[in-house]
C-alpha cells in the first residue's frame, strides 16, 4: 500500500442501483438467430471462491463515517447490498501501530511500551478503530463474514528500528536480536487482544495477517520480513490463537508487493514447515501480477491492487486506461482463472482525492461511483462465498468467460466482451444440468448491472447479448 494525500474537490452525488432480480421463464430463442457458443462443464472443478472486497484502512473509513446519514446508507448499500449494490463480501481492516491518530495514522491499542516483552501491556480501545469498526459492523449487518484484520507493522517498540515506519524487523525473528528482548509472543498477544475487542463489539474477525509488503520499508507503517522470519512468528501466533479461543481465525501470509515475490516467500514458509498452520496465502499485484497459480495447498487471495496515480476515471471503457472498469474486469478474470485466486480485493473502497486509488470518490458529503466498482459487482453478486469455479470452453475471440456453481444451486457465468461490437453468447451446460430459469445483468458505459433479456431454449441452452466493451453475468437455476 502506498499512501496518497487527498486533494479537495466538490463532486455531485451519483447513486447507481440495479433492479431487483425476478426469476422468470424467458421467451424461447429463434433457431435462426446467430450466436457464439460457450460450454460449461460441471465435472471440471477448481478453487472455492471466498469473495471480493476492499479496505478502508488508514482512516479512509472515516470518509464513510462522516457522510450525512442518507448518503451514508446509499453508499453502504452500493458496497454491500447483493441486490442493488456490488455485494462485496470481504472487508480488509488495518490493525493500527501508531502511537496516536493524527493525520491518517491507525492508532495502536497499546501505544506505550510496557518496558519489556514480558511486562503487562496497557491496552487502550477507543471503540472506533479509525472508523473501521463502524464499517465492519455495517458490513456484518449485510451478511459479510470475511473480515480480514491485517497489521501493517508491530508497534515501533517491538521492532529493531524502534519505529512503526521505515521497515525494521520484529524483534526475535531469525537473525533479528534486540536489546529489549524477544517480542514475538507479545506481538501475538497484541493481535489476539485486537480480535477480542472486535468480538466484544459483535464482529468476528475471520482472517488475521501480520505483514504488509514485507520487502518494502516505506515512510508509513510497515515491517520487513522474509518467509523464514514470518514462519518464526507463525509458530508462536498459531498456538496463541488456539489458547485464546480464536482457533476459527485463519492466519494469512504475507501480502507481498507482487505475485513473484509471494511465490518465493511461500516456498520459504513451506520449507519452515508452517504451511499447514495457514489458512490463506495473500499477495498484492503492484510489482507482478497473479497470472500463474502459487504452489500451495492453501487458498490464495489477491488482497490489494489499484491504479494509485492515474487521474480519476469513472468510465467502463474510454481509451483503455488503467482505471477503467473493463481493464479491472479483465484483471479479476485473470486472477480467478489463471492464478486460481479465491478472492480479489481492490485497495480502497471510498476515499477523497483525484486518483483512481479508490472505487468511490467522496468529498464534502457527496460521492461518485466508478465503473470499477460495478466490474467487481458483476463477479461478487454472481460468485458468492462458497461457490466453486467450474470449467468453461469455447469462448470466441475477444471474449473472456468463467463460471461458478454456488452453494444455493445457482450457476453463474461471467462474460467479458473486449471487442467493439455486441455479441450474443449462448451457454450450454454439461454434467447433468437443465436450465429452468435465468437472469442476466450487464455493465458498460451506459449500464450498471442493469437487467437484460435472456432466452432459454427447450434444450436448456441460455443466451443473452453482451454489449461491445461490456460485461454480463448470467445467473441460472435448474
Amino acid at each position: 500500500m502506498h499512501v496518497l494525500r487527498l486533494l479537495p474537490l466538490v463532486l455531485s452525488t451519483s447513486l447507481l442501483a440495479s433492479p431487483s432480480p425476478s426469476w422468470h421463464n424467458p421467451p424461447l430463442l429463434s433457431p435462426r438467430q446467430s450466436t457464439s457458443s460457450l460450454t460449461v462443464d460441471l465435472t471440471k472443478r477448481y478453487q472455492t471462491i471466498d469473495g471480493f472486497g476492499f479496505s478502508e484502512a488508514f482512516q479512509r473509513a472515516n470518509t464513510i463515517v462522516n457522510l450525512p446519514a442518507t448518503k451514508q446508507r446509499e453508499l453502504l448499500d452500493i458496497f454491500f447490498d447483493p441486490i442493488k449494490g456490488a455485494g462485496f463480501t470481504i472487508l480488509r481492516n488495518g490493525i493500527g501501530s501508531s502511537p496516536d491518530s493524527s493525520s491518517d495514522h491507525m492508532n495502536s491499542i497499546a501505544p506505550k511500551s510496557p518496558g519489556s516483552p514480558t511486562a503487562t501491556p496497557n491496552y487502550v480501545w477507543d471503540g472506533k478503530d479509525s472508523g473501521q469498526l463502524f464499517v465492519s459492523k455495517e458490513a456484518w449487518k449485510y451478511g459479510v463474514r470475511n473480515i480480514y484484520a491485517n497489521a501493517w507493522s508491530a508497534p515501533g517498540y517491538m521492532k529493531t528500528n524502534g519505529n512503526e515506519n521505515y521497515g525494521g524487523y520484529l524483534c526475535g525473528v531469525s537473525g533479528q536480536r534486540c536489546a529489549s528482548g524477544d517480542w514475538k509472543q507479545a506481538f501475538a498477544d497484541y493481535l489476539v487482544r485486537y480480535l477480542r475487542y472486535y468480538r466484544e463489539e459483535g464482529v468476528e474477525v475471520s482472517h488475521l495477517g501480520f505483514l504488509n509488503e514485507p520487502e518494502f520499508g516505506p515512510s508509513y507503517a510497515g515491517m520487513l520480513s522474509s518467509g523464514t522470519q514470518a514462519a518464526d512468528f507463525i509458530k508462536i501466533l498459531a498456538p496463541t490463537l488456539i489458547a485464546a479461543n480464536f482457533s476459527s481465525v485463519g492466519i494469512t501470509c504475507c501480502d507481498a508487493e507482487g505475485w513473484s515475490h509471494q511465490s518465493s516467500m511461500t516456498s520459504q514458509l513451506q520449507s519452515a514447515g508452517v504451511e499447514s498452520k495457514l489458512s490463506t496465502i495473500t499477495s498484492h499485484s503492484y510489482t507482478s501480477s497473479p497470472n500463474f497459480p502459487l504452489s500451495t495447498t492453501r487458498r490464495v487471495w489477491q488482497t490489494e491492487y489499484a491504479d494509485l496515480q492515474g487521474a480519476w476515471q469513472a468510465a467502463f471503457y474510454s481509451y483503455g486506461g488503467a482505471g477503467e472498469g473493463l481493464r479491472w474486469a479483465g484483471l479479476i478474470h485473470s486472477a480467478l482463472v489463471n492464478a486460481n485466486c479465491s478472492a480479489y480485493l481492490y485497495w480502497i473502497g471510498a476515499q477523497g482525492g483525484a486518483t483512481n486509488s479508490k472505487l468511490v470518490r467522496i468529498e464534502n458529503g457527496n460521492y461518485i461511483v466508478s465503473k470499477r466498482l460495478w466490474a467487481f459487482g458483476q463477479f461478487s453478486r454472481s460468485a458468492r462465498p462458497g461457490a466453486v469455479r467450474v470449467g468453461v470452453s469455447g469462448a470466441p475471440y475477444g471474449v473472456q468467460a468463467s463460471a461458478y456453481l454456488n452453494t444455493d444451486g445457482k450457476l453463474a457465468v461471467v462474460i467479458i466482451n473486449t471487442g467493439a461490437s455486441a455479441v450474443k453468447i449462448a451457454v450450454d451446460v454439461k454434467g447433468g444440468w437443465k436450465t429452468s430459469g435465468a437472469n442476466a445483468w450487464v455493465t458498460d458505459n451506459s449500464n450498471d448491472m442493469s437487467q437484460i433479456p435472456i432466452g432459454v431454449t427447450e434444450a436448456g441452452v441460455f443466451s443473452a447479448t453482451v454489449p461491445g466493451r461490456g460485461m454480463a453475468s448470467y445467473v441460472v437455476v435448474e
